[in-house]
């Protein structure tokens, strides 16, 4: 990874506060826009088959790259603008899942936690 979350968070807040932004990113906004691009990722795989889905990524690996981004940057600024230190909360979320996930059990299957 090149950039750290803090770093990217600051310079997105510059971003979006040189153009005043601030008015319209609330956090309903926020998530309903995360959800968009979401949406926009899941675009460039609807209806590809499992063999045709590596292709896909090989040949639009910047349009993919640029949807991920998107995502990415809206979620880091919702988490800035609600006062989520996104770092921690991936962090507390990736325990959590160590928990629900033992490598014992669900190595090699893809079953939910609460089926393993």
């Amino acid at each position: 990874m090149s950039d750290s979350i803090h770093e990217l968070t600051l310079r997105i807040r510059g971003f979006c506060d040189a153009r005043d932004w601030g008015p319209f990113h609330n956090a309903k906004d926020m998530a309903v826009a995360i959800a968009a691009e979401a949406g926009e990722l899941m675009q460039h795989f609807v209806w590809q088959q499992q063999h045709q889905i590596e292709a896909r990524v090989r040949d639009r690996k910047e349009e993919i790259a640029s949807e991920m981004a998107d995502v990415a940057i809206l979620l880091m600024e919702m988490a800035d603008r609600t006062g989520i230190d996104l770092g921690k909360a991936i962090s507390a979320k990736i325990e959590l899942n160590e928990e629900r996930y033992p490598v014992a059990k669900c190595r090699g299957n893809n079953l939910k936690y609460d089926q393993l």
